[in-house]
């Protein structure tokens, strides 16, 4: 047997076990923990249990499984099998059992106290998924409540192993050095802004393929870059390099000859992170990685996912450059250089911080136990689990305290998302071919966005094919025959297909796994959608489906401000009353426009965020009304008559001097709007209306009759001249202010005051344009009134201008004319 470097290791291994029933590993890349520590823990005899291995993916699944057999001289099924979704080989003989991350979670909770399992060890833990997450935790309750001999080994390439090992209080083994030594080579300057990602990848894959012999492996992040990609180099590449794509939804003859050697001539396979972990694939030597990743993310505020593409990390790019010295010495390329490193991030976030959290809150209800109870390493965010919860009582799998239902059990039992579970839960046999297409990738290429088509084409490809343009993608459309299968024998063990459900159409099936994506079309020549559960979509206007009133999404962009729609269905608005009745209500509604700047009073039947029914409430209660009319007086603002503004401003100075007021401020009195203007916003509807209302009397009846003859007696409003005409006082500036004629204040010998505070007085021509302002009334008739009289005389014979104008009668007229 070769020797790997875990080989040196695997008595410590073993050691740390036997003591402590729990331990970490932390191996590079090329080390050999898949193919060696479950045969090494069997050799040790440290339990009598099974070993069951956690693999993320089911292609390596099947591949550990393969190998770990082939060590043993056998075949899987006998003393090392596997278990993935669709597939299963095992036997009473079975010790190692090969598993992928979501077989573990329904072992556990359908036996909690994993009855005949000794060990269970979780390879490749560095990638974080959720399932891998949730399985740790649980499998620490199981250990630390009903099963203290149960051994747990979590094993990593590119972890920071220490936070693991605290979690599960174990010691850290650490193997050194990979199998062979890997030479990387960067880029020497950054690919070009504007490059297009495919040619740069071309053209790194042919400049490694002539400077090195033996496989090469291209890391790219998705199908369509493989397929760009492949495209380009197949003209360019010798006639004996084999070029294998690898990606997840291929069938598995394919990925088999991906990672299958080959005979003769050289080998070229462009993956996806498929390969970046556990698998081996044969005579490989050369890696080319093109530094991105393409990760999903969850936006909990739209409960829609997206793929986005992402730069790699550090931890990930080792992990890549460690596929090159698993059989030899290997040599790595990066698409970018050695400067670029520095930037990226040191590992990839783990999953649960950005995914769809249904499956674990879902999982945990079914468990009984809320995220703060189960040590996980991160735990789920607080608002994605709040939503994802809300997903799960809307579809009836959670009551109304987050407790599972019976209806969330046998969700839980179905091999779905909850959304699709409970599709096939209520819609039965009938709805296993939508489930399975809405599981799996679009098997149409060229097509609308109608579901309809999915469902034809999978029915009777050939007819399909007969009567539209649309390209079948056949891997695809097998997949989902597959999975429909699949689904179909699941419900007929759980003894549903004998069940009589109510024949639902596709697109009521449909509606009952997205209740919160019934899209109602926007007024408006846009294919622009409101969604029942508040966000808005967009459909390609072209689409034949833009011109539908009502549809069900099924799959978007998951862009978080507007999705654009990838798949839907039309849906008839009797459908809709059909299936949801019970949480269709009719609405009074009543509210500030600020589109048309006035009071809307509506009566509307509503699903969710959807009007289905609108029509005028005629007879809306004033109360309403006003109420609604707040809204628009906080939209269009507080604006204060003279009169308004003068009285604020004295309830201002009063409040300064001490006087127990209600604050006027801008700020106060819309913060207390409700309080003080309600009651007299009665036929105030429109911003015209608004425009018109005097706030004076509202702002006074703030004011009890005793502050009110504090006010006038402090700060009175008006004053009174020595002709006994009331004038109104202007508190608004830095000093209380008059404006007056100048012959009206004559025989006045006190400079007028508020209190103890002097108005600044404002003397007016005849011609009411100022001619001095004063704060020293006495000092001015003594002083600067001599010139003005001498100026204003000339300009105003007819008006008196006494010498004296302390012994003068004030007066407003002029003297007749021809005197």
């Amino acid at each position: 047997m070769t020797t790997l470097p875990i080989d040196d290791a695997l008595p410590d291994l073993i050691a740390a076990l036997r003591s402590h029933g729990r331990a970490v590993l932390q191996a590079p890349p090329g080390a050999g923990k898949t193919t060696r520590v479950p045969l090494a823990l069997l050799e040790a005899d440290l339990t009598r249990g099974r070993i069951v291995m956690l693999e993320p993916r089911r292609l390596a699944a099947r591949a550990a499984a393969q190998r770990l057999a082939e060590q043993l001289g056998e075949e899987p099924g006998k003393t090392v099998g596997y278990r993935i979704r669709g597939e299963s080989k095992t036997s009473r003989a079975t010790r190692i059992e090969v598993v992928t991350e979501g077989i573990l979670t329904r072992m556990i909770q359908s036996d909690p106290e994993l009855t005949g399992i000794g060990a269970v060890l979780f390879d490749e833990f560095h990638e974080r998924s959720l399932n891998a997450d949730l399985g740790l935790a649980l499998c620490l309750e199981i250990a630390g409540a009903l099963r203290d001999d149960l051994v747990l080994l979590v094993m990593s390439a590119t972890l920071d192993a220490q936070p693991v090992a605290d979690l599960i209080s174990a010691p850290v083994v650490t193997s050194e050095g990979r199998a062979y030594p890997v030479d990387t080579r960067w880029l020497s300057r950054p690919v070009p802004k504007g490059a297009r990602f495919d040619a740069a990848m071309a053209e790194l894959i042919l400049t490694a393929h002539a400077e090195t012999d033996g496989g090469i492996l291209a890391f790219l992040p998705g199908e369509g870059e493989i397929r760009r990609t492949e495209a380009l180099l197949r003209p360019r590449l010798p006639p004996d390099t084999h070029l294998r794509p690898l990606f997840g939804a291929m069938d598995l003859a394919a990925q088999r000859a991906a990672i299958r050697p080959k005979a003769s001539g050289r080998k070229l396979v462009l993956a996806t992170s498929i390969a970046e972990t556990s698998l081996t694939i044969e005579d490989i030597r050369v890696v080319v990685d093109g530094g991105r990743a393409r990760r999903a993310r969850f936006d909990p505020g739209s409960g829609m996912s997206r793929l986005v593409t992402e730069r790699v990390t550090r931890a990930e790019a080792t992990q890549r450059a460690g596929r090159a010295g698993r059989v030899a010495p290997g040599t790595a390329y990066r698409l970018w250089t050695k400067g670029e490193e520095g930037g990226l991030s040191p590992f990839p976030p783990a999953e649960i911080e950005s995914a769809d959290l249904a499956n674990l809150a879902l999982e945990l209800a079914l468990w009984g136990a809320e995220p703060g109870q189960i040590p996980f390493l991160t735990p789920p965010p607080e608002g994605a689990f709040a939503e994802a919860q809300a997903l799960l009582r809307m579809l009836g799998a959670l009551d109304t305290d987050n407790r599972i239902t019976p209806h969330g059990r046998e969700l839980s039992a179905l091999p779905l998302h909850p959304r699709l579970a409970h599709m096939m839960q209520i819609g039965g046999p009938k709805a296993v071919n939508l489930a399975a297409i809405l599981s799996d990738r679009d098997p149409l290429t060229g097509a609308s966005t109608d579901l309809s088509l999915r469902l034809e084409a999978v029915a009777d490809p050939r007819r399909f094919a007969e009567r539209h343009s649309a390209q079948i993608n056949r891997a695809a459309l097998d997949r989902i025959r597959t999975e429909a299968r699949r689904l179909t024998q699941a419900i007929n063990t759980r003894g549903q297909a004998s069940e009589n459900k109510s024949p639902l159409s596709s697109a009521e099936l449909a509606a009952l796994a997205y209740p919160d994506r019934i899209g109602l079309r926007r007024k408006g020549e846009a294919a622009r959608y409101q969604l029942s559960g508040g966000k808005g979509a967009v459909m390609d206007d072209h689409d034949p489906l833009a011109g539908e009133r009502l549809i069900v999404v099924t799959d978007t962009d998951g862009n978080p401000r507007e999705a654009r729609i990838r798949q839907a269905i039309a849906i008839s608005l009797a459908e809709i009353r059909d299936l949801f009745a019970d949480q269709i209500q009719w609405q009074d509604l009543c509210e500030w426009s600020k589109r048309d700047r006035r009071v809307i009073a509506r009566q509307q039947e509503r699903f969710g965020a959807l009007a289905l029914d609108d029509r005028i409430w005629k007879d809306a209660p004033e109360d309403a009304v006003a109420r609604a009319m707040l809204d628009g007086v906080r939209d269009l603002g507080l604006t204060l008559s003279d009169a308004a503004r003068r009285f604020t401003a004295r309830v201002a100075l009063a409040r300064e001097a001490g006087q127990d007021l209600p604050d006027m401020a801008p700020e106060a009195l819309l913060d207390s709007i409700e309080d003080w203007l309600l009651p007299y916003l009665g036929g105030v509807k429109t911003a015209a209306d608004w425009k018109r209302f005097d706030l004076l009397q509202p702002l006074r009846a703030r004011l009890d009759w005793g502050q009110m003859q504090a006010l006038d007696a402090g700060v009175p409003a008006q004053f009174t001249t020595p002709l006994g005409r009331q004038i109104p006082i202007d508190y608004s500036g830095d000093h209380p202010e008059i404006s007056l004629r100048l012959q009206e204040m004559f025989g006045q010998t006190t400079h007028p005051m508020v209190g103890r505070t002097p108005l600044r007085v404002t003397l007016l021509s005849p011609a009411q344009r100022p001619v001095q302002t004063t704060l020293d009334l006495p000092g001015f008739w003594a002083g600067s009134y001599a010139d003005v009289r001498k100026d204003m005389r000339a300009q105003y014979p007819r008006h008196p201008w006494p010498e004296d104008p302390t012994q003068a009668d004030p007066t407003l007229r002029a003297k007749p004319r021809g005197t």
